[in-house]
């Protein structure tokens, strides 16, 4: 039997329990497991159903960090839906509070135009939350993904990144035709 552990912010824990309960049964019913979430802690407990698949119940515990990391639970569920998918998260505690705004801006961009640019061309979903930008894809988009992001914070103009995604994909593109 699997028992894993995961802390997740306060404030997304009524995301992950949804209403009346029923993200938190979805998760269970997908995954055969059983969740329990201590509320007042943050704390999760994902629990392996006797007989259940034992790599869903390991997913469990990343579908449930992405929820806790901003993502919706359509799109943390994606992860239990294609064992291909990963799910990386990108630490930015080591800047300053003023640095971090304007960084987590610069990703997002005006009206969230960068941040669905940088999804539409590498398929990958992304949510800035917190002191940490996510990502849920497949390793090699993860990776081009990562690459943009990057590139925007250490101070690369939007429309470099975009040119450098849009070579990205032909050539990925060109790659796929053979």
């Amino acid at each position: 039997m699997i028992t894993q552990h995961v802390k997740i912010p306060q404030d997304r824990i009524g995301v992950l329990i949804g209403p009346k309960g029923v993200v938190k049964e979805d998760i269970e019913k997908k995954s055969a497991s059983r969740i329990t979430v201590d509320s007042n802690e943050g704390e999760v407990y994902i629990e392996g159903v006797e007989g259940g698949d034992p790599l869903k119940a390991l997913r469990v515990a990343e579908v449930i960090r992405a929820i806790g990391r901003g993502f919706s639970p359509e799109n943390a569920f994606t992860l239990l839906d294609d064992d291909l998918l990963l799910f990386e998260v990108i630490s930015l505690a080591h800047l300053s509070s003023k640095t971090l705004n304007r960084m987590k801006g610069r990703v997002i961009g005006r009206d969230g135009r960068a941040r669905r640019v940088i999804e539409n061309l590498t398929n990958v979903k992304i949510s800035v939350y917190g002191k940490t930008i996510s990502l849920i894809g497949h390793s090699h988009r993860i990776k081009t993904a990562h690459e943009a992001i990057a590139m925007l914070i250490a101070g690369a103009s939007h429309s470099s990144v975009y040119k450098f995604l849009e070579r990205t994909r032909r050539a990925e593109g060109e790659q796929e035709k053979w």
